[in-house]
Protein backbone atom coordinates (compact mmCIF):
# COMPACT_ATOMS: atom_id res chain seq x y z
CA UNK A 1 0.00 0.00 0.00
CA UNK A 2 1.32 3.75 -1.14
CA UNK A 3 2.56 5.70 2.05
CA UNK A 4 1.45 8.92 1.66
CA UNK A 5 3.75 11.70 3.18
CA UNK A 6 1.57 15.31 3.66
CA UNK A 7 1.69 18.35 5.51
CA UNK A 8 5.52 17.83 6.77
CA UNK A 9 8.92 18.14 6.02
CA UNK A 10 10.40 16.61 8.94
CA UNK A 11 10.40 12.98 7.90
CA UNK A 12 13.09 9.91 6.56
CA UNK A 13 12.45 7.43 4.18
CA UNK A 14 15.35 5.02 5.65
CA UNK A 15 15.05 2.92 2.17
CA UNK A 16 17.26 3.56 -0.94
CA UNK A 17 14.59 5.05 -3.98
CA UNK A 18 13.97 6.52 -7.02
CA UNK A 19 12.29 9.73 -6.99
CA UNK A 20 10.61 11.33 -9.70
CA UNK A 21 9.68 15.19 -9.12
CA UNK A 22 6.94 17.15 -11.15
CA UNK A 23 3.21 18.29 -10.95
CA UNK A 24 1.80 15.64 -12.29
CA UNK A 25 -1.62 17.65 -13.12
CA UNK A 26 -3.49 15.79 -16.08
CA UNK A 27 -0.77 12.78 -15.76
CA UNK A 28 -1.02 13.24 -19.86
CA UNK A 29 1.23 9.99 -21.70
CA UNK A 30 4.63 12.78 -20.61
CA UNK A 31 4.31 11.60 -16.90
CA UNK A 32 3.22 8.10 -17.93
CA UNK A 33 6.77 7.98 -19.32
CA UNK A 34 8.58 9.02 -16.60
CA UNK A 35 6.26 6.82 -14.39
CA UNK A 36 7.43 3.83 -16.75
CA UNK A 37 11.16 4.79 -15.84
CA UNK A 38 10.34 4.75 -12.22
CA UNK A 39 8.38 1.61 -12.47
CA UNK A 40 11.77 0.08 -14.25
CA UNK A 41 13.71 1.50 -10.84
CA UNK A 42 11.91 -0.13 -8.70
CA UNK A 43 12.04 -3.36 -10.05
CA UNK A 44 15.55 -3.40 -9.63
CA UNK A 45 15.14 -2.65 -6.02
CA UNK A 46 14.75 0.92 -5.55
CA UNK A 47 11.53 1.89 -3.45
CA UNK A 48 9.18 4.49 -6.08
CA UNK A 49 8.79 7.79 -4.85
CA UNK A 50 6.58 10.52 -5.98
CA UNK A 51 7.56 13.99 -5.01
CA UNK A 52 5.25 16.79 -5.57
CA UNK A 53 4.47 20.69 -4.15
CA UNK A 54 0.82 21.33 -2.46
CA UNK A 55 -0.39 23.70 -3.19
CA UNK A 56 1.49 23.64 -6.37
CA UNK A 57 3.76 26.90 -6.87
CA UNK A 58 1.56 28.03 -9.22
CA UNK A 59 -1.43 28.55 -6.66
CA UNK A 60 0.89 29.37 -3.91
CA UNK A 61 2.32 32.78 -5.81
CA UNK A 62 -1.73 33.27 -7.30
CA UNK A 63 -2.48 33.52 -4.15
CA UNK A 64 -5.84 31.92 -4.86
CA UNK A 65 -6.98 28.15 -5.86
CA UNK A 66 -5.93 27.44 -9.03
CA UNK A 67 -8.42 24.75 -11.41
CA UNK A 68 -6.11 21.98 -12.58
CA UNK A 69 -6.49 19.20 -14.33
CA UNK A 70 -6.23 16.45 -11.86
CA UNK A 71 -7.28 16.99 -8.09
CA UNK A 72 -4.86 15.84 -5.21
CA UNK A 73 -7.67 12.68 -4.48
CA UNK A 74 -7.13 11.57 -8.49
CA UNK A 75 -3.53 12.03 -8.08
CA UNK A 76 -3.45 10.05 -5.53
CA UNK A 77 -5.67 7.73 -6.83
CA UNK A 78 -3.49 6.86 -10.11
CA UNK A 79 -0.51 6.80 -7.97
CA UNK A 80 -1.85 4.20 -5.59
CA UNK A 81 -3.03 2.21 -8.61
CA UNK A 82 0.20 2.31 -10.42
CA UNK A 83 2.07 0.97 -7.34
CA UNK A 84 4.04 3.17 -6.05
CA UNK A 85 5.64 3.22 -2.40
CA UNK A 86 5.77 6.72 -1.70
CA UNK A 87 3.65 9.83 -2.26
CA UNK A 88 5.40 13.17 -1.15
CA UNK A 89 2.87 15.96 -0.56
CA UNK A 90 5.98 18.60 -0.04
CA UNK A 91 4.52 21.83 1.71
CA UNK A 92 4.99 24.97 0.01
CA UNK A 93 4.98 27.48 1.57
CA UNK A 94 7.41 31.20 2.01
CA UNK A 95 10.53 29.42 3.42
CA UNK A 96 10.40 26.69 0.65
CA UNK A 97 9.77 28.59 -2.23
CA UNK A 98 13.41 30.75 -1.03
CA UNK A 99 15.24 26.97 -0.72
CA UNK A 100 18.44 27.22 -2.74
CA UNK A 101 18.18 24.64 -5.32
CA UNK A 102 21.88 23.10 -3.68
CA UNK A 103 19.76 22.94 -0.22
CA UNK A 104 16.97 21.18 -1.99
CA UNK A 105 19.24 18.46 -3.42
CA UNK A 106 21.11 17.63 -0.31
CA UNK A 107 18.63 17.79 2.26
CA UNK A 108 15.07 16.69 0.83
CA UNK A 109 16.64 14.64 -2.23
CA UNK A 110 19.66 13.01 -0.37
CA UNK A 111 19.01 13.20 3.54
CA UNK A 112 14.91 12.82 3.58
CA UNK A 113 14.12 10.69 0.43
CA UNK A 114 17.86 8.72 0.25
CA UNK A 115 17.05 9.32 -3.09
CA UNK A 116 19.95 6.64 -5.50
CA UNK A 117 17.94 7.77 -8.84
CA UNK A 118 16.43 10.97 -9.75
CA UNK A 119 13.90 11.00 -12.96
CA UNK A 120 12.62 13.80 -14.54
CA UNK A 121 11.94 15.91 -17.17
CA UNK A 122 13.81 18.12 -19.04
CA UNK A 123 11.70 20.65 -17.94
CA UNK A 124 12.15 19.80 -14.22
CA UNK A 125 12.24 22.70 -11.87
CA UNK A 126 13.14 23.23 -8.26
CA UNK A 127 14.76 25.99 -5.42
CA UNK A 128 14.42 29.68 -5.23
CA UNK A 129 12.81 31.02 -8.24
CA UNK A 130 12.49 27.68 -10.38
CA UNK A 131 16.23 28.53 -10.63
CA UNK A 132 17.48 24.60 -10.42
CA UNK A 133 17.25 22.25 -13.37
CA UNK A 134 18.17 18.82 -14.89
CA UNK A 135 22.11 19.69 -14.96
CA UNK A 136 22.13 20.94 -11.40
CA UNK A 137 20.65 17.29 -10.52
CA UNK A 138 23.27 15.54 -13.28
CA UNK A 139 26.25 17.96 -11.48
CA UNK A 140 25.48 16.68 -7.67
CA UNK A 141 24.90 13.31 -8.91
CA UNK A 142 28.59 11.86 -8.17
CA UNK A 143 28.98 14.00 -5.34
CA UNK A 144 25.67 12.75 -3.20
CA UNK A 145 25.83 9.05 -5.07
CA UNK A 146 22.31 8.81 -7.22
CA UNK A 147 21.69 8.60 -10.70
CA UNK A 148 19.63 11.37 -12.95
CA UNK A 149 17.53 9.93 -15.30
CA UNK A 150 16.29 12.40 -18.05
CA UNK A 151 12.80 11.80 -19.77
CA UNK A 152 12.50 12.87 -23.18
CA UNK A 153 9.11 14.89 -23.91
CA UNK A 154 6.57 13.11 -25.74
CA UNK A 155 5.79 14.70 -28.91
CA UNK A 156 1.76 14.61 -30.30
CA UNK A 157 1.19 16.30 -33.67
CA UNK A 158 4.76 18.82 -33.51
CA UNK A 159 4.40 19.55 -30.23
CA UNK A 160 5.77 18.83 -27.06
CA UNK A 161 2.80 17.00 -24.47
CA UNK A 162 1.91 19.04 -21.49
CA UNK A 163 -0.08 20.06 -18.66
CA UNK A 164 -0.43 23.75 -20.44
CA UNK A 165 -1.52 21.65 -24.33
CA UNK A 166 -3.93 19.25 -22.22
CA UNK A 167 -5.39 22.44 -20.88
CA UNK A 168 -5.56 24.28 -23.57
CA UNK A 169 -7.60 21.59 -25.53
CA UNK A 170 -9.91 21.23 -22.38
CA UNK A 171 -10.96 24.44 -22.24
CA UNK A 172 -11.85 24.98 -25.99
CA UNK A 173 -13.77 21.51 -25.07
CA UNK A 174 -12.00 19.64 -27.63
CA UNK A 175 -12.33 16.61 -25.65
CA UNK A 176 -11.41 13.72 -28.45
CA UNK A 177 -8.41 16.09 -28.46
CA UNK A 178 -7.49 16.14 -24.79
CA UNK A 179 -8.21 12.33 -24.66
CA UNK A 180 -5.33 11.54 -27.27
CA UNK A 181 -2.69 13.32 -24.80
CA UNK A 182 -3.72 11.85 -22.11
CA UNK A 183 -4.06 8.30 -23.31
CA UNK A 184 -7.61 8.36 -21.61
CA UNK A 185 -11.48 10.84 -21.58
CA UNK A 186 -10.99 13.29 -19.63
CA UNK A 187 -12.92 12.66 -16.33
CA UNK A 188 -15.10 14.29 -13.62
CA UNK A 189 -15.65 13.01 -10.35
CA UNK A 190 -17.61 13.24 -6.87
CA UNK A 191 -20.07 12.48 -4.84
CA UNK A 192 -23.85 12.23 -6.24
CA UNK A 193 -26.23 14.69 -5.36
CA UNK A 194 -29.81 15.22 -5.18
CA UNK A 195 -30.67 18.01 -7.77
CA UNK A 196 -34.10 19.70 -8.45
CA UNK A 197 -35.20 15.83 -10.10
CA UNK A 198 -36.99 18.32 -13.19
CA UNK A 199 -35.64 15.38 -15.18
CA UNK A 200 -37.47 12.62 -13.47
CA UNK A 201 -40.76 14.67 -13.61
CA UNK A 202 -40.38 14.80 -17.55
CA UNK A 203 -38.99 10.96 -18.09
CA UNK A 204 -35.52 11.66 -18.35
CA UNK A 205 -33.76 11.23 -14.96
CA UNK A 206 -30.08 12.20 -14.62
CA UNK A 207 -27.72 12.08 -12.51
CA UNK A 208 -26.07 14.86 -10.93
CA UNK A 209 -23.17 15.28 -9.12
CA UNK A 210 -20.87 18.83 -7.58
CA UNK A 211 -17.49 18.60 -9.02
CA UNK A 212 -14.54 19.57 -6.71
CA UNK A 213 -13.80 23.58 -6.76
CA UNK A 214 -11.03 22.22 -8.08
CA UNK A 215 -11.58 20.91 -11.20
CA UNK A 216 -10.75 22.68 -14.13
CA UNK A 217 -14.22 22.46 -15.82
CA UNK A 218 -14.17 22.24 -19.95
CA UNK A 219 -16.60 24.55 -21.75
CA UNK A 220 -20.23 24.29 -20.98
CA UNK A 221 -22.68 22.47 -22.86
CA UNK A 222 -23.85 18.85 -23.48
CA UNK A 223 -21.13 16.07 -23.83
CA UNK A 224 -21.55 12.42 -24.95
CA UNK A 225 -19.88 10.55 -22.33
CA UNK A 226 -19.81 7.26 -19.81
CA UNK A 227 -19.39 6.96 -16.27
CA UNK A 228 -18.05 4.60 -13.93
CA UNK A 229 -20.33 4.78 -9.85
CA UNK A 230 -19.00 3.41 -7.33
CA UNK A 231 -20.55 2.68 -3.69
CA UNK A 232 -19.07 2.21 -0.50
CA UNK A 233 -19.36 -1.24 0.41
CA UNK A 234 -18.92 -1.93 -3.35
CA UNK A 235 -21.94 -4.27 -3.29
CA UNK A 236 -24.12 -2.67 -6.03
CA UNK A 237 -24.85 -4.47 -9.29
CA UNK A 238 -23.57 -1.84 -11.59
CA UNK A 239 -20.57 -1.09 -9.25
CA UNK A 240 -17.55 -0.79 -11.73
CA UNK A 241 -19.28 -0.79 -14.75
CA UNK A 242 -19.15 1.56 -17.88
CA UNK A 243 -22.19 3.15 -18.42
CA UNK A 244 -23.05 5.08 -21.07
CA UNK A 245 -24.73 8.57 -21.23
CA UNK A 246 -24.59 11.99 -22.28
CA UNK A 247 -23.90 14.99 -19.70
CA UNK A 248 -24.83 18.82 -19.37
CA UNK A 249 -21.70 20.81 -17.86
CA UNK A 250 -23.12 24.35 -16.50
CA UNK A 251 -25.58 26.00 -14.60
CA UNK A 252 -28.94 25.17 -16.26
CA UNK A 253 -29.84 28.38 -17.28
CA UNK A 254 -34.02 27.30 -18.10
CA UNK A 255 -34.77 25.78 -14.58
CA UNK A 256 -32.39 27.43 -12.18
CA UNK A 257 -31.40 30.99 -11.93
CA UNK A 258 -28.42 29.88 -9.60
CA UNK A 259 -24.71 30.18 -11.17
CA UNK A 260 -23.50 27.13 -9.29
CA UNK A 261 -21.98 24.42 -11.67
CA UNK A 262 -22.91 21.15 -12.25
CA UNK A 263 -22.67 17.90 -13.53
CA UNK A 264 -25.49 16.49 -14.85
CA UNK A 265 -25.87 12.81 -16.74
CA UNK A 266 -28.61 11.00 -18.43
CA UNK A 267 -27.12 7.08 -18.38
CA UNK A 268 -29.12 5.36 -21.15
CA UNK A 269 -30.85 2.10 -19.34
CA UNK A 270 -30.70 3.49 -16.24
CA UNK A 271 -32.84 4.55 -13.06
CA UNK A 272 -31.05 3.12 -9.93
CA UNK A 273 -31.11 4.92 -6.17
CA UNK A 274 -27.42 6.11 -6.46
CA UNK A 275 -27.57 9.56 -4.10
CA UNK A 276 -25.04 9.70 -1.96
CA UNK A 277 -22.12 7.50 -3.86
CA UNK A 278 -19.18 8.46 -5.68
CA UNK A 279 -19.46 8.96 -9.81
CA UNK A 280 -16.84 9.11 -12.16
CA UNK A 281 -17.95 10.86 -15.73
CA UNK A 282 -15.82 10.36 -18.94
CA UNK A 283 -16.21 13.23 -21.49
CA UNK A 284 -15.90 11.86 -25.58
CA UNK A 285 -17.31 14.73 -27.39
CA UNK A 286 -18.83 18.02 -27.20
CA UNK A 287 -22.17 17.85 -28.72
CA UNK A 288 -23.19 21.51 -28.30
CA UNK A 289 -22.94 24.57 -26.13
CA UNK A 290 -25.30 25.31 -23.37
CA UNK A 291 -28.07 27.07 -23.99
CA UNK A 292 -31.68 28.81 -22.53
CA UNK A 293 -34.82 27.55 -23.45
CA UNK A 294 -38.28 29.35 -23.68
CA UNK A 295 -39.83 26.98 -21.59
CA UNK A 296 -39.51 23.48 -20.48
CA UNK A 297 -41.64 22.03 -23.22
CA UNK A 298 -38.78 23.15 -25.47
CA UNK A 299 -36.43 22.00 -23.02
CA UNK A 300 -37.88 19.00 -22.80
CA UNK A 301 -37.57 18.26 -27.06
CA UNK A 302 -34.33 19.63 -27.29
CA UNK A 303 -33.20 16.91 -24.12
CA UNK A 304 -35.08 13.81 -26.00
CA UNK A 305 -33.17 15.10 -29.63
CA UNK A 306 -29.91 15.16 -27.23
CA UNK A 307 -30.40 11.49 -26.25
CA UNK A 308 -31.58 10.27 -29.31
CA UNK A 309 -28.37 11.43 -31.31
CA UNK A 310 -26.28 10.00 -27.93
CA UNK A 311 -27.89 6.41 -28.73
CA UNK A 312 -26.41 6.72 -32.14
CA UNK A 313 -22.98 7.57 -30.76
CA UNK A 314 -22.73 5.33 -28.68
CA UNK A 315 -24.36 2.54 -30.69
CA UNK A 316 -26.59 1.24 -28.22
Amino acid sequence: MMKIIENTTEFHINEETAVAIGKFDGFHRGHQKLLATLRQQREKGLKSVIFTFVPSPAAFFCGKPVRELSTLAEKRRIFEDAGVDYLIEYPFYREVADMEPETYIKEVLVDRIHAKCVVAGEDVSYGKKGSGDYRLLQENALMYGYRVLIIDKVQYEGREVSSTYVREEVEKGNMEQVAKLLGAPYHIGGKIIHGKQLGRTIGMPTVNLMPPEEKLLPPKGVYYSYVYLHSENGNMPYDGIRLYGITNIGTKPTVDDRSVMGVETYIYNFDGDVYGNEMEVYLLKHKRPEMCFDGIESLKAQMSADIAEGRRFHNI
